[in-house]
């Protein structure tokens, strides 16, 4: 089922800035007041968020370290002050800097 946006209305029906979710079946009608404080509410239009090749939702998955590794980068993470460690990939040293 989908989540559907609410705006909530003032009472002269302008939105207040306020909105909330709720996963309703797509048969069932719109709501036109809050479930839990019976204000008025009317339906938001806004954009599906769709995980597509570059989006935010896929950049975890690109940059995890096999991914990097078959792409041939190698990345270094921060293992302690001064210190970074090659957690991916086979080029450059095992590590870099070395300070206390």
């Amino acid at each position: 089922m989908p989540t559907y946006v609410y705006e909530i209305l003032d009472k002269k029906g302008q939105p207040t800035g306020e909105t909330f979710e709720i996963i309703q079946s797509m048969k069932d009608d719109a709501l036109v007041k809050h479930p839990q404080t019976g204000q008025p509410v009317r339906r938001a239009i806004v954009a599906p968020a769709i995980a597509e090749k570059w989006s935010d939702m896929k950049s975890k998955s690109a940059l995890s370290n096999k991914n990097l590794e078959r792409m041939g980068f190698t990345k270094y993470e921060r293992k302690g002050k001064g210190y970074m460690e090659r957690t991916a990939g086979d080029f450059g040293p095992r590590t870099l800097g070395g300070g206390d």
